[in-house]
């Protein structure tokens, strides 16, 4: 079965977020049962150096303002239709912004473009490739089940929503430009409080939806979570599945990590230890193995209660214990990140920016990591700390419910516990969860028993491509009669 994955970004070619590790795994977990995928992307400069010389299969005159063509080629194990549309994606730096910060002025196009070409492949195929069924990713991929109900294409379409505070809106001046029929402007379409909701396109025209975790699936059809699109999202609850995210246990592999300065398996955890001397020295932190050390990877954002972490600092110093943050983000809380670090030396530690081997290094040595999501999709964070025997400590939202059993005393007592949760956007909370976890740190039998639990976790694709797999299938077998 063959089909066609439509996404603005995939690991490792292109990456702002979880996304792109999701998009960048999923093809190689459906490979074993019987499903090829082929992921289309834009022809950023990055993607098409990584195709190298790859074979043109189709011109298109004219993709919105300028000549493009579609190029097949393999990259890092995965099969890639790029759209080659220099006038929308040559361009350097982020996907989605200029150097200062602001939205490219034309991404309502760019990603009208994707969506276009991928309704053409799926519609018409390629040299040989007749896909069953598309797979559309998140808002970028959005306007695919829109130009595939326009075409009137046969194919059906699952679209993917991996956060739904991120919505593709644009004022309603660039409908005319989208080449759709005006009867698509419509609150039964893709009409959003007067302007174009690319999210919305893909919510009310795809055959099946899905998310990635059951219990944001829950949450996206309450007033409280689904930012405006509640009412749609119930109206659509027989055909929306949540779907857990996984990570490529491969990938992430603290035995073979180079990025580690000791590897490590669930026999050897001891020699944790030396990656967490690796990492107290490179944040600047006092180099003593009996702290109990906290680390947080991500993004410095609301969303993520980075601010929440900044103000628990105290009942992490009343527990003996130190603090690693890296990450990027808004400006007035990396200010306070480097302002803890500041006023707390040899106890906060801050690096600003991405740094894959860093963030894989306090995976592999911090004791735990904290992840304090106001609201969390999924995440990953938690699923990569877990690999590497780092206790997540984690806010009671989303994924975050779907992958942690908390650490009470209930589970400690029957062996379980993979990490420690809280009541979400609660300081008191997140205090007495940071407590309890490093009361547990001074059992050495306790915390090992929970680290082995957490190490052996299944946080792998394997039982969510077999859901994914079950719904491409679904989807292949009724196809849409042309009217």
């Amino acid at each position: 079965m063959l089909v066609l994955a439509v996404a603005s970004e995939a690991f490792p070619l292109v990456k702002t977020g979880g996304l792109a590790d999701v998009v960048g795994a999923l093809p190689k977990a459906l490979s074993p049962l019987g499903i090829r995928v082929v992921t289309m992307l834009p022809g950023y400069p990055a993607v098409m150096a990584a195709l190298g010389r790859a074979r043109s299969l189709r011109n298109i005159p004219d993709l919105f303002g300028g000549a493009a063509r579609l190029v097949r080629g393999e990259a890092a194990g995965l099969e890639i239709i790029a759209v080659d549309a220099p006038h929308l994606y040559a361009r350097e730096g982020s996907p989605y912004q200029m150097q200062d910060g602001r939205e490219w002025p034309d991404n309502a196009l760019r990603f009208a473009a994707l969506g276009a070409a991928a309704a053409l492949v799926a519609q018409d195929g390629l040299r040989g490739m007749r896909f069953a069924a598309v797979h559309a990713h998140d808002w970028q991929g959005g306007l695919t089940a829109a130009y595939l109900r326009q075409s009137q294409a046969s194919v059906r379409c699952l679209f993917t929503v991996h956060n739904l505070a991120f919505q593709g809106r644009f004022e309603a001046g660039i409908f005319p430009r989208l080449g759709l029929p005006w009867d698509f402007f419509s609150t039964h379409g893709l009409e959003y409080y007067g302007g174009v909701g690319f999210l919305k396109s893909g919510l009310w025209y795809s055959d099946a939806l899905s998310t990635v975790s059951p219990t944001y699936a829950v949450e996206i059809r309450t007033s409280a979570s689904g930012m405006g699109l509640d009412g749609l999202l119930r109206s659509r609850k027989s055909v929306l599945h949540g779907i857990l995210n996984g990570i490529d246990v491969s990938e992430w592999d603290p035995e073979t990590d180079v990025n580690l300065d000791s590897q490590f398996n669930v026999e050897s955890v001891s020699q944790r230890l030396v990656n967490k001397l690796s990492v107290q020295r490179l944040f600047g932190l006092e180099e003593r193995p009996e702290c109990p050390l906290f680390g947080y990877v991500g993004r410095l954002a609301w969303q993520k209660g980075i601010d929440l972490i900044m103000d628990a600092i105290p009942a992490i110093f009343d527990c003996g214990g130190q603090l690693a943050l890296l990450g990027a983000g808004d400006d007035d809380l990396v200010e306070r990140c480097l302002g803890a670090a500041r006023a707390n030396p040899g106890r906060v530690g801050s690096r600003i920016g991405f740094d894959e081997r860093l963030a894989r290094l306090l995976y592999g040595g911090a004791d735990a990591v904290l992840v304090p999501s106001r609201f969390e999709p999924c995440g990953l964070t938690q699923l990569y700390a877990q690999r590497y025997g780092a206790l997540p400590i984690v806010s009671h939202t989303g994924g975050l419910v779907d992958t942690i059993v908390d650490a009470n005393q209930a589970a400690l007592g029957r062996g379980w516990g993979t990490g420690f949760s809280f009541a979400c956007d609660n300081l008191e909370a997140l205090c007495e969860a940071i407590v309890r976890a490093a009361s547990a740190w001074q059992s050495r039998a306790t915390w090992q028993g929970l680290v082995e639990n957490a190490m052996r976790a299944d946080v792998s694709w394997v039982p969510s491509a077999r859901r994914y797999a079950s719904i491409l299938r679904s989807l292949s077998s009724v196809r849409r009669q042309r009217q």
